[in-house]
């Protein structure tokens, strides 16, 4: 039978799309990119965000009009949007077959199974429950040479926004060796990039080992031969510890790179939303991180409109993120999501305006790194080789401050043939608002 697979959401929604994948076709499903073909149908949901659940739910019903049309028997639905509206979605969509929880993917086989012998199953467990490992099936679906790897579930942090910790459960680092084993499969399937993945990396190992291990896995991960970088995501200021920062600066494996993610950078909006970081703290990890490590790329995020949010605290974030000049940001606007304090807040924010502010916000960030990608031009720059772009007659490459689908992208010219993971040096002649073009140097990297 063939299986026809959505993911959506985050990255870490996707390492669970792909070890399902796996799952399936170990056991005989043969998976397929047209939804019209397939006798099963598996949405892995999110619901983070408003637009998050709404893409969810119009994917589920698109998918459901197979039965119709196609060939659809069974219609799955996993993830957090499952997790969270069980009961919602068996009332309101009665074309979903299968309901999934986020802690119960390992159970979609026998799911489908029964579900294609006419008997809907709803499985879910304790989000609290380890977290589950299968490497061995992980089918990936990012090209083969760079995978995420996820090193924890859920989330200790009680943002007043966020629904993560009540439908992914409390922070649950997965064991070293069952990671390092993980690593070590993924480099056997070619992959050279290992991007680092929690809903917050920086305090892996406190609830097993009794402290920050992020340091000692990441020393551990670099002594496998065949990859060649390590990327970290989603690590908090107030976590990043000097011994975190000696590993960044010391292991050459390790990108010079870190998501911070700050969420504002007024005080009083960061107490709001229960953040720990205050702008003094922002500030001094900042400089302390391009101190050490001149080169670091710091990739982080804004929410604008948070309940309450007044022109004067806007306006303090936009100077914050002007005097940082972070190297990548991304802008959100708030969303009210059910269950969370704010939601229940007063002074909600007009529409109107959370999208006015974040558009001044992206608007000074492409000013910011315009600039900064112009002092690349000229200088001679490492980069992975993504793919070949025919219309253009040129390589799409990442360098250590790109990260996958949310940074810009260094466009490659090249006479001879280059393949995807092959790392290169590339001369840089132009630069743009987002991205970078240079020349291929006359030697390989590798």
């Amino acid at each position: 039978m063939k299986v026809y697979f959505s993911s959506l959401g985050c990255d870490k929604n996707l390492v669970d799309s792909e070890k399902m994948l796996g799952l399936l076709t170990k056991a005989g499903f043969e998976v397929t990119d047209e939804p019209e073909e397939a006798e099963v149908a598996v949405v892995n949901s999110c619901c983070f965000i408003g637009d998050a659940k709404e893409e969810s739910i119009e994917t589920i019903i698109e998918l459901g009009k197979y039965k119709e049309t196609g060939r659809l028997q069974v219609l799955a639905v996993c993830g957090c949007l499952a997790q969270r509206y069980r009961e919602e979605i068996a009332k309101d969509l009665p074309e979903v077959d299968v309901l999934i929880g986020t802690s119960a993917i390992d159970k979609i086989v026998p799911a489908i199974k029964d579900a294609l012998g006419g008997k809907r199953r709803n499985v879910f467990k304790s989000i609290h429950s380890n977290p589950v490992l299968s490497p061995n099936e992980r089918v990936l679906t990012t090209g083969g040479h760079f995978a995420y790897l996820k090193i924890a579930e859920g989330c200790n942090k009680r943002c007043s926004y966020c629904v993560i910790p009540s439908v992914k459960g409390n922070y649950r680092s997965i064991p070293m060796e069952d990671i390092i084993y993980e690593a070590l499969h993924l480099a056997s399937m070619g992959v050279k990039e290992l991007i680092l993945i929690a809903q917050e990396t920086t305090v892996y190992g406190t609830d097993i080992y009794g402290k920050k291990y992020l340091p000692r896995l990441l020393r551990k991960l670099c002594a496998i031969d065949e990859i060649q970088w390590i990327r970290l995501l989603y690590c908090y200021p107030e976590e990043i510890t000097e011994e975190l920062i000696t590993v960044i600066k010391e292991e050459p494996k390790v990108c010079h790179y870190i998501d911070m993610p700050i969420q504002h950078g007024d005080d009083s909006i960061l107490r709001a939303m229960g953040r720990a970081a205050t702008q003094d703290r922002i500030r001094t990890m900042v400089a302390r991180l391009r101190e050490e490590i001149p080169d670091i790329a710091i990739r982080t995020t804004i929410i604008t409109g948070f309940p309450g949010e007044t022109q004067e605290q806007f306006e303090n974030c936009y100077r914050f993120v002007n005097e940082m000049e972070f190297d990548r940001l991304g802008v959100f606007t708030y969303s009210p999501e059910d269950g969370t304090v704010a939601a229940m807040m007063p002074n909600q924010i007009p529409e109107e305006i959370k999208e006015q502010r974040r558009e001044e916000l992206m608007i000074l960030q492409q000013e910011i790194t315009a600039e900064k990608n112009q002092e690349k031009v000229g200088k001679t720059i490492r980069v992975m080789i993504e793919g070949y772009m025919p219309e253009d007659h040129v390589y799409a490459a990442r360098s250590h401050m790109d990260a996958p689908d949310v940074d810009g992208l260094v466009f490659v010219n090249s006479d001879r043939e280059l393949m995807t993971g092959e790392f290169v040096l590339v001369n840089i002649t132009q630069a743009t608002e987002y991205d970078l073009i240079g020349d291929i140097y006359d030697e390989s990297a590798q």
